[in-house]
């Protein structure tokens, strides 16, 4: 499912890369990056949070971006040739849960919004720690509950409120997967990583017009999109119906579409 939704997510990655950074730019700060450093990104989808580690560990530094799906690699590849940086990238297609990496090689490891998708966190969590040199810090992101995500629980629940999905799986890969308290940190503290810390960081994410969010959700999830290409033309007008008319309760003065998001940022130590 991401080697096709990979082409959306280059299509919107400088709205993702905009109203992401607040994440992005937390988990760095958080990681206190040096030059000369070596660091992996993982799940990094179109890779900017990477790139903007790699200006703090320059000169000397290096930034490994990878991510499980080859399309994802390809896309953050671009971005870094757009950027001109991509010489001090390297590129790998690496899954979380066997970093096809040696042990104790890079200094620090972002993963943001990753962690909560793969069937095993926790086997990825003492990969993660594997690699990372003594005293490397690694940093995360997760999404925070869903009642304090509304951009991600409305079209769910108007897939199941009109009976195209099962209420989704809390225990299952998914995007709230590690979204109720403790359960990050336990994650990594069982892991072995010392010195865990989450925090709340919230983003914003602003539409002009309410279809604006609605292509952005059909291009960029996957699940939510492969369903709904299997319904008929009046399944589908249904469902965003249903999804027009309650991000409406978030129109503001204009008519655009600010709809607000929580995640969880964490902090750990190998």
């Amino acid at each position: 499912m991401w080697e096709r939704a990979a082409a959306g997510w280059g299509k919107h990655a400088a709205l993702v890369r905009d109203w992401g950074m607040p994440v992005s730019a937390a988990m760095i700060d958080l990681l206190e990056l040096q030059p000369g450093q070596r660091v992996l990104e993982l799940a990094a989808g179109p890779g900017d949070t990477g790139f903007m580690a790699l200006e703090l560990v320059q000169p000397g530094g290096m930034l490994i971006s990878s991510d499980g799906a080859e399309a994802m690699v390809e896309v953050a590849r671009s971005r870094a040739q757009e950027a001109g940086i991509e010489d001090s990238v390297e590129f790998k297609a690496l899954e979380l849960e066997w970093i096809d990496l040696e042990t104790a090689t890079v200094d620090a490891v972002l993963c943001r919004w990753g962690l909560m998708l793969i069937v095993d966190p926790d086997a990825a969590a003492r990969e993660i720690r594997r690699v990372l040199r003594s005293g490397g810090r690694a940093s995360f992101a997760v999404w925070d509950i869903p009642d304090r995500n509304p951009w991600a629980r409305i079209p769910t629940r108007a897939m199941v409120e009109l009976g195209h999905m099962q209420p989704p799986d809390p225990d299952a890969p998914g995007m709230f997967r590690l979204a109720k308290p403790g359960s990050l940190q336990e994650v990594l503290e069982g892991a072995g990583f010392v010195d865990v810390r989450v925090v709340p960081v919230g983003v914003e994410r602003r539409y002009e017009r309410v279809e604006q969010f609605l292509e952005d959700t059909v291009e960029m999830s996957p699940t939510f999109g492969a369903t709904l290409r299997e319904l008929g033309e009046s399944e589908q007008s249904a469902v965003l119906d249903r999804i027009k008319a309650a991000a409406g309760a978030y129109a503001d003065d204009d008519g655009a579409i600010v709809l607000p998001g929580s995640s969880l940022v964490a902090v750990a130590s190998a």
